[in-house]
């Protein structure tokens, strides 16, 4: 591969001439073909463009990856994002190689999405990547929210089996190929998708494209729907295939990688920066599970195409070409390399540029038409009113862990599940996917108001809510969990979870304390909680069949599960007769010095 010609856009190559060495008169030129990759990540069904000022999620700019309720001022921070835009840079970006440019995802494309696409089990994000010609999507771990027999109907098409197709004219399943090298059946130890593509882009040039999910995946997923296959080790997937690549005549080897990792400065909660480089092409302190992968991966890999931590970066790791496009398809990864025709070899730089999907460019027409089918048909549902807010509700963890909107939904699943005789309620902080915005939205519902599709938003899984009973001890156990170091085999990029809780428990914690002596002051409507004694514990099956890496949850017995999803005990929650609702006080946890 002539790892040694690899060079990253960053680098400098310095010609060195050696003295007394020969040199041609006429050296003949080498002919090269030049490629262009576009790469991007975690898009989540995020077909709309939403308020540039009200929504962090589809801003981006002098900090990639905005924080909540930032004012968006350009040029330090864009409004980005929205398929109608994303596809026009994407037609944009083909035309300057039309002949040799791939389009491919590094996983996450579907799952925790919006009404819009989630209303209709993603068929319409599948649809809009049709439309835009996507050639390769790697599997990532949102792609098993509903099991792999639904992720396998997103590739080969067909009806719901439950709710049949809801937009009245059948499903033709994805154009591109989902890839999955890593996700193999236990039965056989075959993959469930083709674990690579080898795309030949002419005068005998190919380029292996190889799809993974991050190992940790069963961790984070609901066990129910993934329990036929196993997730094996990325990097030693990875390696065992490169022979095979290499025998069918594959020149470059790029991996669509679903894991990546933090830059900056780690912030003592998660384990990683703010979630964003300085800027959107940087590298700065790369860390967390992803560098130690991709040094693990042979050295004939050439680019890793990487997601899942959302992050926008352009690394060289272990002379490997890395890279992240942020999210919900606001940035679009333009990679541009030559190969020697003759040799294979990568020459010159490979040229790497995170950039802005922005909305400077004409919409496409198509992707337009796509979007105005689907909201017609969902938006009696998306526009219905269930309840009122007294200001912004956000997931913004204090500096405990706490969030007002998690203490608003930790409450509106302890009211939910009363019938099942629930007294305490937990709620996972990575099943919050939004906030609750008080300035009404584009729909006119009016401010306070908040609509089911805002609702959705929030909590676009569709878990159960389940009431266990479980002791004191077990739920000490289950808090003991909530560092990385602290959770047996540890939890995915060495994040600290914390737990959200219903206004009816209040604990404290000390993480100068040894795993397993860290939780204290556990009380239940002021009386201390007891080991012995047996409490009915509410929560979403997520979580309560071990997801998050809370294996303790699953000791809980006598589940009772109530009717509906986790959104529905939020929405009933908003609508009820202590409406309108405010900030939750985030007073419940109390991290001690």
């Amino acid at each position: 591969m002539g790892r040694a010609m690899m060079l990253v856009s960053v680098l400098v190559a310095l010609a060195l001439i050696v003295p007394g060495a020969a040199v041609a008169k006429h050296p003949k030129p080498v002919k090269t073909v030049d490629i262009q990759i576009l790469g991007l990540n975690d898009f989540h069904g995020q077909l709309e463009f939403g308020d540039p000022i009200s929504s962090s999620g589809f801003r981006i700019g002098g900090l990639a990856g905005t924080f909540p309720n930032q004012t968006c001022i350009p040029p330090s921070c864009y409004p980005a994002g929205g398929v109608e835009y994303l596809s026009t840079h994407i037609k944009n970006l083909r035309a300057t190689n039309p002949k040799n440019t791939v389009f491919v995802s590094a996983g996450d494309l579907i799952g925790a999405t919006p009404l819009l696409s989630a209303a209709f089990h993603d068929e319409p994000t599948i649809e809009a990547f049709n439309l835009m010609k996507l050639d390769y999507n790697g599997v990532g771990n949102h792609e098993f929210d509903e099991g792999v027999s639904e992720l396998l109907r997103m590739q080969r098409g067909g009806c719901h089996p439950v709710d049949g197709c809801q937009d009245g004219d059948g499903f033709a399943g994805a154009k591109f190929d989902f890839l999955a090298a890593n996700v193999v059946y236990k039965k056989n130890n075959k993959p469930i998708f083709k674990p690579y593509k080898i795309h030949n882009f002419g005068h005998g040039v190919k380029v292996a494209f190889v799809g993974m999910t991050l190992e940790g995946t069963p961790l984070i997923v609901s066990p129910g729907g993934i329990s036929t296959v196993n997730f094996l080790d990325e990097a030693e997937t990875v390696n065992k295939l490169v022979p095979e690549l290499k025998k069918k005549g594959a020149d470059v080897i790029v991996v669509l990688l679903h894991e990546g990792g933090c830059v900056g400065s780690p912030t003592p909660l998660s384990g990683c920066g703010a979630g964003s480089p300085a800027t959107i092409n940087s590298c700065t302190n790369p860390h967390g599970a992803l560098p130690p992968i991709v040094e693990a991966m042979d050295d004939a890999i050439d680019i890793v195409i990487t997601g899942h931590t959302n992050w926008a970066v352009n690394c060289l790791i272990d002379g490997k070409v890395v890279t992240g496009a942020a999210s919900q398809g606001r940035l679009i990864t333009d990679i541009d390399l030559s190969v020697d025709r003759k040799t294979g070899a990568i020459v010159g730089p490979i040229m790497v540029n995170n950039r802005i999907v922005t909305r400077d460019v004409p919409a496409d027409p198509k992707l337009t038409t796509l979007i105005a089918k689907y909201k017609k048909v969902v938006a009696p549902i998306a526009n219905a009113i269930v309840g009122q807010i007294t200001a912004n509700i956000t997931r913004s963890p204090n500096s405990a862990g706490e969030s007002a909107l998690g203490d608003v939904i930790a409450d509106a699943q302890l009211a939910y599940t009363q019938a099942a005789g629930a007294q305490l309620a937990f709620m996972n902080p990575g099943g919050i996917r939004g906030d609750l915005t008080f300035a009404s939205s584009s729909v006119g519902e009016g401010d306070g108001v908040v609509t089911y599709g805002e609702a959705f938003a929030v909590q676009p899984f569709n878990n159960l809510v389940v009431t266990q009973d479980m002791t004191g001890a077990q739920i000490k156990a289950v808090l003991e969990q909530q560092w990385a170091a602290c959770t047996p085999p540890g939890r995915s990029g060495g994040a600290t979870v914390i737990l959200q809780v219903s206004a009816s428990f209040t604990y404290s914690y000390n993480v100068s304390e040894p795993c397993g002596s860290r939780i204290s002051s556990m009380k239940l409507n002021g009386a201390p909680i007891v080991d012995g004694t047996t409490y009915r514990v509410s929560l979403n099956n997520f979580i309560a069949d071990g997801g998050d890496s809370f294996p303790a949850f699953t000791a809980g017995t006598n589940k009772v599960y109530a009717p509906g999803f986790d959104v529905d005990a939020l929405a009933a929650y908003l609508g009820g007769p202590t409406k309108p609702i405010a900030p939750g006080p985030q007073n419940r946890i109390t991290s001690l010095p």
